[in-house]
């Protein structure tokens, strides 16, 4: 797995103008009981990041894409996220990151470590990272970001449960991981302006959403759901529209 890149300043911005591209997985498994469709297989993700690499492109952690942004080195590099730290990132995604030398952001539950995807009515139970599987992919170089505590809609909780899924978490992923954790992922995508702000409080250097509508900056960035139905074509298709589906980031500098 490639070494990560040296981070910017905490309180350095992402570079203003449209967002690289920046891909949302979830559990990389061969279960294919998939109603929510937030698996791909193992040779599929291969399929993926080797499409990525034959283009020109590399998978970095967004804390890289957006320290390379502000360096003005961002070409050729596309953000890749995995929601939800779920026990077969280690298992599956990570030693295909390591063959592709490419890096990658893990946003996780710390309120569910060792548990398993409660949230999820209708699919199978998919069980999560332990501490210790966190601390493992945190030593490979993935970026540990946090997904809140529990994975609630967070524009619907109350102040006290906010601060909680947002500053709490942070602090409870540092201490299991050593390291300062600068990103978010906002569960369901669900993010307003409240929500943001309580985000940004709690010290996040940013934020991700999956379409943020009308919000912009390093709170609200924008990804684009990568799922086991996205072969060569459809991953072409989806890279060549982003840049005309996303507005250019403001207020960001």
């Amino acid at each position: 797995m490639a070494a990560p890149v040296d981070h910017a300043p905490r309180d350095a911005g992402v570079a203003p103008g449209p967002f690289p591209w920046v891909a949302m997985y979830h559990s990389v498994h061969e279960d294919r009981d998939d109603p929510y469709r937030i698996t791909v297989t193992p040779d599929r993700l291969a399929a993926q990041l080797g499409w990525l690499r034959r283009h020109g492109l590399r998978g970095v952690s967004l804390a890289d894409l957006i320290a390379a942004r502000a360096r003005g080195a961002g070409r050729g590099l596309v953000g890749l996220t995995f929601d939800d730290g779920y026990a077969d990132f280690v298992e599956h995604a990570l030693p295909l990151l390591r063959r592709f030398g490419f890096g990658a952001t893990l946003f996780v539950l710390p309120g569910r470590l060792g548990g398993d995807n409660a949230w999820d009515p209708l699919g199978p139970r998919k069980p999560l990272l332990t501490a210790d599987g966190v601390r493992r992919a945190a030593a490979a170089g993935v970026e540990i970001g946090s997904h809140g505590l529990t994975h609630i809609d967070l524009t619907r909780a109350d102040e006290p449960t906010l601060r909680a899924e947002t500053a709490a978490s942070r602090a409870l992923l540092a201490e299991v991981t050593g390291r300062e954790v600068r990103g978010f992922c906002y569960p369901y995508g669900a993010v307003d302006p409240r929500v943001v702000t309580a985000v940004r409080s709690a010290g996040y250097a940013y934020a991700c959403a999956i379409d943020p509508g009308a919000l912009t900056g390093p709170h609200a960035l924008p990804r684009v759901h990568v799922g086991q139905r996205d072969t060569a074509v459809r991953l072409f298709l989806k890279h060549r529209l982003h840049r005309l589906r996303r507005r250019p980031l403001r207020g960001t500098r």
